[in-house]
């Protein structure tokens, strides 16, 4: 997010670092309206990884556990959120980061429809949206964020109808459909699905009526979005000299590099997944008001792996459940809905019908109350 006057570094070494010269749409709108940026908070390299790491900044650890990830692409925003650096943070997602590192940290994070918070640049699936300790703070971002800009020419109308102070939305005979196989990616651990079945089963409780569904995902969807971001990020990278390509986190090179080798009709057949999730997506929602799911299969991972499984030529088997509603254009939140063992956070997603942002905040709303008490958010090692 650019901000006037301060770099844009990417979560990168290898980019140069030239001062912005005006805020980009989402700062622009906080600023408007009194918000004191204060920090601006760290991703890794070009916001390709759900991990805090980064050949620019130091590693970015989770308050909760030091050892683990706050995940990413969103790690500085994730972590400052759940340390209580300040009640309002801004994350970007294009695949889950907005969520991911929000489930990972405790925190809800909404990714909105697409366009309902302009940004520049705008690109497929790319949304901008609030991370905060609760759903009133989310919303108090959205009715700032969701301002129009020209430069976004993706942005959606201003729309007077939304009001953005959220109330409970009544469960009662809405129907959610829990799914707790994406289709594709990692396997589910046992402790994520206990606590995405109970929150399900406490929308029940409430009146919703709930039927367990199918993922829409599919490997060859996962593969080919793969294969398109692949060739998307090495299209930057090989521009680069190669002094400062080696800047970039290894990594990050070794996933992108790979690209070369693809053909134009492999990453044209990357790119068409998105509308294949697309219309699967509207498919799904014919009969359902909204979706119950986890956000990440699993609970957590270790601080210094760029994925949960590490492997650059298996990068994204952990975002098989955020990833078709950014290509779909769902609103989708994250809200904290339990913990494990040793007392990790672990995160619920809601996600509902395109534009229903309003209506996808209510049902995360309505949740705060039915999962119970919180834990205390982590102190500082000193204190």
């Amino acid at each position: 997010m650019a901000t006037k006057g301060q770099p844009v570094p990417l979560g990168s070494a290898s980019v140069k670092l030239v001062a912005a010269e005006k805020d980009s749409p989402p700062a622009a709108r906080l600023r408007e309206s009194g918000a004191i940026i204060f920090a601006k908070t760290t991703m890794p390299d070009y916001g390709m990884l759900s991990s805090g790491l980064s050949s620019f900044h130091p590693l970015t650890r989770n308050p909760w556990d030091l050892s683990k990830n706050a995940g990413g692409s969103s790690s500085g925003a994730g972590a400052a959120a759940a340390a209580g650096y300040g009640p309002l943070h801004l994350g970007t997602d294009i695949g889950g980061s907005i969520r991911l590192p929000g489930s990972w940290c405790g925190l809800v994070a909404l990714k909105p429809s697409f366009g309902r918070v302009p940004i520049d640049p705008p690109y497929v699936g790319r949304v901008a949206g609030p991370m905060t300790r609760t759903v009133d703070d989310a919303a108090l971002m959205m009715c700032v964020l969701s301002k129009p800009d020209r430069r976004d020419g993706t942005s959606l109308p201003a729309d007077s109808s939304l009001h953005w102070k959220v109330v409970d939305k009544p469960p009662r005979k809405l129907r959610l459909g829990l799914m707790l196989d994406a289709g594709a990616g990692q396997p589910l651990e046992s402790e994520v699905r206990n606590v995405a079945i109970k929150a399900a089963k406490a929308f029940e409780s409430a009146g919703a009526v709930v039927t367990e569904i199918d993922g829409i995902l599919t490997r060859e969807m996962l593969d080919g979005l793969d294969h398109f971001w692949r060739a998307r990020l090495w299209d930057d990278l090989s521009k680069l000299s190669p002094d400062e390509r080696d800047k970039t986190l290894p990594y990050i090179v070794k996933w992108a590099e790979s690209a070369a080798k693809l053909s134009g009709v492999d990453v044209v057949r990357g790119f068409n997944a998105t509308m294949a999730i697309r219309a699967a997506a509207a498919n799904l929602f014919h009969d359902l008001d909204y979706v119950i799911s986890p956000v990440s299969p699993v609970v957590n991972f270790p601080a210094e792996f760029a994925s949960p499984v590490n492997d650059p030529d298996r990068p994204f088997e952990h975002i098989a459940f955020t990833v078709p509603w950014n290509m779909a254009e769902n609103p989708a939140i994250s809200v904290n809905g339990g913990y494990d063992a040793k007392g990790f956070p672990i995160g619920v997603q809601i996600v509902g019908r395109r534009f229903d942002d309003i209506g996808v905040l209510g049902m995360a709303k309505t949740f705060e109350g039915l999962r119970g008490a919180q834990r205390p958010w982590p102190s500082s090692p000193e204190s």
